[in-house]
């Protein structure tokens, strides 16, 4: 069977912003092989926009359901909604994050209680929340998640402050649901991602200089691009990876590896 033929299979994209977020590149390629899609949009003001791309891209009776991961009365109602209308799911991708854009100008040790907890939740926590109800549906289809980090996960970044902090901590969350659901055949993964102007990166202070030492000090004398990241996530999604979990792939250009 041709691993990339997803026909009959069901994902669910979380954090669809624009067409130029990550979230959309890896559902645009799952639908161009066959998937059927649930797309996620925070509030009403995204929601337009996301049946504008939908209606653009020829998505297939495509489920656009609201979420916002603060709330469980909303995680509940996704996923109550994947199961009447898909009744089984194979794919999950978690592409949220975010934290007070004041946490991402000034300095770390200034972050408040409030805000610190804000980026926790939303951008490690929602992964646990979602994973929760998820995995239910999945049990007997070998599903698979993945959900996108940074190299601030590991390593201090001018500006990227507590959202660095957050991302240690869906690697972790990565690492502990897999061990979890790895019996029932349910794969977790992560993929770290070199800068791309996303709508959410543009909020991280300096973010321009970021994307050019980048592109100076990767081995590939470049930054990543959305296609790349996107295949990426469509290699983890699928059964071309059926042997990897709770791995952190990085797709940067290299630029994880390089010392001075």
């Amino acid at each position: 069977m041709d691993a990339l033929d997803l026909s009959g299979k069901n994902a669910i994209i979380l954090g669809v912003a624009n067409r130029r977020s990550i979230a959309w590149g890896i559902a645009r390629e799952l639908a161009a092989r066959g998937a059927r899609l649930a797309l996620t949009y925070q509030s009403e003001r995204f929601k337009s926009a996301l049946v504008e791309l939908a209606e653009e891209a020829g998505l297939v009776d495509p489920l656009l359901l609201p979420l916002d991961v603060s709330s469980d009365h909303q995680i509940d109602a996704c996923f109550e909604a994947v199961r009447s209308k898909m009744r089984r799911l194979d794919m999950l991708a978690h592409c949220i994050a975010f934290a007070q854009r004041e946490d991402l100008e000034g300095e770390f040790s200034a972050t408040s209680r409030d805000g610190f907890r804000t980026a926790l939740e939303i951008s490690a926590y929602s992964l646990v929340a979602v994973a929760r109800r998820a995995a239910p549906l999945m049990a007997e289809r070998n599903g698979a998640m993945v959900a996108l980090s940074y190299l601030a996960a590991e390593r201090a970044v001018p500006n990227y402050n507590v959202m660095g902090t957050a991302k240690a901590a869906l690697e972790q969350c990565v690492r502990q649901l897999a061990l979890e659901l790895g019996p029932q055949g349910t794969r977790v993964n992560c993929i770290s991602a070199g800068p791309l102007s996303t709508l959410s990166a543009r909020g991280i202070s300096g973010f321009t200089h970021i994307l050019r030492h980048h592109a100076q000090k990767a081995p590939m004398k470049r930054n990543v691009t959305l296609e790349e990241i996107s295949n990426a996530g469509l290699f983890l999604l699928t059964d071309l990876s059926s042997g990897v979990t709770g791995e952190t792939l990085y797709v940067d250009c290299g630029y994880n590896i390089a010392g001075l």
